[in-house]
């Protein structure tokens, strides 16, 4: 019987877009490797994104009894979070705004189909 074990991650202070270019790259791999994988990047995304694949396999492996060689990164994706809106003034009186984005980040582990 196979489990889903979800991690989120809520309100990350790093644009969606950024986290991204991470995410992308963990996808369908062994939670082994993507362990790996993140732990070399050198992107600022990477460290809270490993932190969150840390915790699903700790889950996987507390709650459920599956060993972390048997799971897979089935599905990592970061969605748009709440926009902040600095000002900053500009000449003539008008201002231009600083927009702070945040991301949720999503993470489901599956354990690896036996061939």
């Amino acid at each position: 019987m196979t489990h889903d074990i979800r991690a989120q991650l809520r309100f990350l202070p790093i644009s969606a877009h950024k986290v991204r270019l991470v995410v992308d790259l963990v996808r369908g791999k062994d939670a082994v490797k993507a362990q790996d994988t993140l732990r070399v990047m050198t992107q600022r995304a990477a460290e809270p994104v490993l932190k969150l694949l840390n915790s699903a396999i700790a889950n996987a492996e507390e709650n459920f009894g599956v060993s972390r060689d048997d799971l897979v990164v089935a599905t990592i994706y970061a969605d748009e979070g709440p926009t902040r809106m600095w000002r900053r003034f500009g000449a003539r009186g008008r201002f231009k705004p600083i927009l702070r984005r945040s991301s949720h980040v999503t993470l489901v582990l599956r354990e690896r189909e036996a061939a």
